[in-house]
């Protein structure tokens, strides 16, 4: 699944709405129906208390449209305009004339701390304030607003992110950010549901269908995607009910010095989970009882050293390596890998101190052949890339 930049999905936008013959405020009321109808979907008419709040542009219009269905299908709800900017959007503009034509009740305009309504924790808040348009922190009063939602304990659904979040970027200020119970994002999820500084502000999301055009779809291409079932079904190899474990590859792992001979057997476990017909492990003699003992399913190998990988050299035909985990950096250790190096050539996924040992080594890094995966945390990849 793609994950698109915030500038990916204006144009996104603009090339449905050209290429559909639709207007942006078409586009918008398909998006906010899609809300209503996943709300509708669950509810079911209940009378909860719901409290809608809109920002003044085009998130703000989503949430007036998902307003305006609740309104005309009976629902129990409030909607308020949070007013923190003199400037509106065209589309919110239409839609805040079409909220107003349903209903007697037009909608609460906020501009400060006094006027914010109870809240009560059994009712349900919907976020529609600020959308991947946000450029700046929220005013002070709109921070103390998102509290306001923190405090009250309602669930809390956000349209498309939650108000306060950037698209691509952790936020100045989590203060100045809506905690979402539950996200419903446009096409695609936003990278910050999954960074470690911003994930916590959605804690479920899921993906709503707005019908964007399947040419951008399919052929924009993005920086990063989400790997789930779907798209690993297409590669999914499902096993022969008559096949052997020799039918599924040979994984090696060599790593393990004194006192970490544990990452192997973690390895090793890893490997086998994940399919793996045979698993051979090439570790340091110290280690030999504890990897046989919590691992017997593997085979080993052992390094002519007690502690520490000193060569590495084997007889068996591997059809995947896996080296670092637990490997230390031992200069002999460094040398040997450098060896390795020079004549392998099957698959490989190099981590851990695999990694730190090619960072004070630069020159083993042109030794790696082709189809080598490098798998650094942050402080590895600083390493490496100096």
């Amino acid at each position: 699944m793609k994950i698109f930049a915030k500038e990916q999905i204006y144009e996104g936008d603009r090339l449905t709405t050209e290429r559909q013959g639709i207007s942006s405020t078409d586009l918008m009321e398909r998006a906010g129906t899609q809300i209503f109808n996943w709300l509708h979907g669950r509810m079911q008419g209940a009378p909860v208390p719901i409290h809608v709040f809109c920002g003044i542009g085009n998130n703000g219009g989503d949430g007036l449209v998902v307003s305006r269905h609740l309104i005309t299908h009976g629902y129990n709800v409030t909607t308020y305009i949070v007013n923190c900017s003199d400037k509106r959007s065209k589309d919110f503009l239409i839609n805040y004339d079409r909220v107003k034509s349903v209903t007697k009740d037009w909608p609460v305009l906020l501009t400060c701390k006094e006027e914010f309504p109870e809240i009560k924790r059994e009712d349900i808040i919907i976020d529609a304030v600020f959308g991947i348009g946000l450029n700046r922190p929220a005013d002070d009063w709109v921070k103390s607003l998102f509290q306001h939602f923190r405090d009250s304990g309602a669930y809390t659904l956000a349209i498309d992110m939650p108000s306060g979040l950037y698209p691509d970027k952790v936020p100045e200020d989590e203060n100045g950010v809506v905690w979402a119970n539950h996200t419903l994002s446009f096409a695609s999820p936003k990278l910050v549901f999954f960074l470690p500084d911003t994930a916590r502000f959605t804690q479920q999301w899921e993906i709503v269908d707005i019908g964007l055009d399947p040419e951008f779809l399919h052929t924009t291409p993005t920086m990063a995607e989400l790997i789930g079932k779907y798209e690993v079904l297409p590669v999914y190899r499902p096993r022969d009910k008559f096949s052997h474990k020799g039918d599924y590859g040979h994984a090696l792992i060599i790593g393990g010095s004194y006192g970490k001979i544990g990452a192997v057997v973690l390895a090793g476990k890893s490997a086998l989970s994940i399919g793996a017909g045979l698993v051979t492990t090439y570790i340091p003699k110290c280690g030999y009882d504890v990897l046989q003992s919590a691992l017997p399913e593997a085979m080993v190998i052992t390094d002519q050293d007690e502690n520490q990988i000193s060569t590495i050299e084997y007889n068996i035909e591997p059809t995947v390596i896996g080296i670092g985990i637990g490997l230390g950096t031992d200069e002999q250790t460094a040398e040997a890998l450098g060896v390795f190096l020079k004549k392998n050539d099957r698959p490989l996924v190099i981590d851990a101190d695999g990694l730190n040992i090619l960072s004070a080594h630069e020159e083993l890094l042109k030794l790696l052949p082709e189809r080598t995966i490098l798998t650094p945390h942050p402080k590895e990849l600083k390493r490496l890339m100096g």
